[in-house]
């Protein structure tokens, strides 16, 4: 403002800024930004020095406590040496700790989708549901179909996590879908397959998503948020 302004105290009034202070930050050639030096030092004495010690303690016992528990404690052993007002100071000092010192936190990916990249299949028990055909019970599974950016999905009902069921049900899914996604997302179906059954003839064998030009990937073993979006499309 001091350019397009006539004189310092009509740009200092427009900035909202006193005009010796418009003329020091004129004279200096800086912004006000580049003026604020960083502190190291404290400007007030830390309150929870002399229990810290016993707080990091607790924390590495039982990392999920929170700061509201621990404060809350404190209050009751010392109420005249702990206010209210001073829990957001303890949450800060108990996220700085964790952030420096804490137990390694798991690292999580992103899952980005894209409408008609990929879809996922996995198989779900309905026994529990505990449907009956003419009084007789009727025990059987899903296999679930489901495109996982727009969440469609459709199911085939078969009695086991067989090549068999997996066949029928990706091709029953195709056709109602009326296109084939680029990927085909699926849990470690063989895993699951008893060692006495049969070895299926080499025309099962050949994934059905290959001949119609869409890639199998397969989840990874263990670590849930890595598991098949059909199953937990399934829970919810």
């Amino acid at each position: 403002m001091l350019n397009t302004e006539q004189t310092q105290q009509i740009a200092a009034a427009k900035a909202g800024m006193d005009v010796k202070t418009a003329r020091k930050y004129a004279k200096a050639r800086r912004l006000p930004s580049e003026m604020k030096k960083e502190r190291h030092w404290r400007t007030r004495p830390d309150w929870f020095e002399p229990v810290w010690a016993g707080i990091q303690e607790q924390l590495r016992t039982n990392p999920g406590l929170e700061a509201k528990t621990i404060f809350a404690a404190l209050q009751r052993k010392q109420p005249e040496r702990f206010a209210d007002g001073q829990l957001r100071t303890l949450q800060r000092k108990i996220k700085h700790w964790r952030a420096r010192e804490g137990p390694p936190q798991e690292v999580y990916f992103v899952q980005e989708h894209h409408a008609g990249e990929v879809c996922a299949s996995d198989f779900t028990h309905l026994t529990e549901l505990a449907v009956t055909i003419g009084g007789q019970s009727f025990p059987h599974m899903l296999y679930h179909f489901v495109l996982t950016y727009s969440n469609w999905e459709t199911g085939t009902i078969c009695h086991a996590e067989s090549f068999a069921s997996l066949s029928e049900g990706l091709q029953h899914a195709f056709w109602e879908l009326g296109g084939v996604p680029v990927f085909h997302r699926t849990d470690r179906t063989e895993t699951s397959a008893r060692s006495t059954d049969p070895p299926p003839s080499p025309n099962i064998i050949m994934p059905f998503q290959q001949r119609r030009s869409a890639s199998p990937v397969r989840d990874q073993r263990s670590p849930t948020h890595f598991q098949s979006a059909a199953r937990w499309q399934a829970l919810v």
